[in-house]
């Protein structure tokens, strides 16, 4: 199933927006492939504030931050996960405003791209709540493509949905830390959910119709799943990285590759699980 992607977002990097009622939205200056126009940075309330995901260590957006904050006082810096393009900008934030840490728990142990210097000061368990004068936010506990990946349900308006859900792209899930199945169980929590609205992605512009969307994006993987058991049958025993293709057609962008065998292998092993694969060595094949 074809996914229509949001990929328009003309805000300049360091300037500010205001993404939705409460909301403001700050672009870091790192762009790539995947992290598209940079990481999105989100002040929460006025006056007495949270800050969202600081990025990563760049004075520039620290500088544009702090102008943004001008005249409010800091009183939550909150983390979606430890990806190293999330969370390490947290430890300037925090020297300049003297606010506390808010996040799920420390990156895992070995797993790739994250910031294990992060240790959150206080812990936000699946359904807690941060509350301040002018927002009330209930933490969403979201894992797939990180282990301690947290959304931020603002009472009756937006919900801000990190990289769990993305307009701009579908999400990449890398074991060990990523992990499909929990991905999906993850889609569907935030499917059963009413009223939020729109998604505030960590990346890219925001999605104003969030529930078609959930629904779209675990139908795709959902048949991107269908298309593996399909090339296990007619390509294996075959290694993740021999079955991309396969997969994802010729069209896959070359600097892409990599990531798809990613999330292909944590399919893989999601299968596995289920019965439905066998790994035998670095190849895998129908069970």
């Amino acid at each position: 199933m074809s996914i229509v992607q949001l990929r328009a977002d003309s805000l300049p990097h360091g300037e500010v927006e205001e993404s939705a009622p409460g909301i403001r939205r700050i672009i870091c200056g790192n762009p790539g492939p995947f992290t598209y126009r940079g990481t999105n940075t989100y002040i929460i309330g006025r006056g007495r504030i949270a800050v969202l995901d600081p990025g990563p260590e760049d004075a520039e957006h620290l500088a544009a931050i702090r102008r943004a904050i001008e005249g409010e006082v800091v009183e939550r810096i909150l983390i979606s996960h430890t990806h190293r393009d999330h969370s390490p900008g947290a430890a300037a934030l925090q020297a300049l405003t003297g606010a506390s840490t808010f996040g799920f728990g420390r990156h895992a142990e070995g797993a790739e791209g994250g910031d294990h210097d992060f240790t959150p000061d206080e812990i936000l368990v699946d359904g807690a709540v941060v509350e301040g004068d002018e927002y009330r936010l209930t933490a969403i506990h979201t894992p797939g493509h990180c282990a301690n990946h947290l959304c931020f349900a603002m009472d009756g308006g937006a919900l801000l949905s990190a990289d769990h859900v993305m307009g701009w792209s579908t999400t990449v899930v890398s074991p060990p830390d990523g992990n499909m199945a929990d991905y999906m169980t993850s889609l569907a929590k935030l499917a059963a959910r009413e009223g939020d609205g729109p998604y505030l992605p960590g990346h890219g512009p925001a999605i104003p119709e969030p529930a078609a969307y959930v629904a779209a994006l675990g139908a795709h993987r959902r048949e991107r799943e269908g298309r593996v058991v399909d090339a296990l049958r007619t390509h294996g025993p075959a290694t993740a990285e021999a079955l991309v293709m396969p997969v994802y057609g010729p069209k896959l962008d070359a600097k892409l590759v990599g990531a798809a065998a990613r999330s292909l292998l944590a399919h893989l092993i999601k299968l596995e699980v289920e019965g439905a694969a066998l790994r035998e060595g670095p190849l895998w094949r129908r069970a």
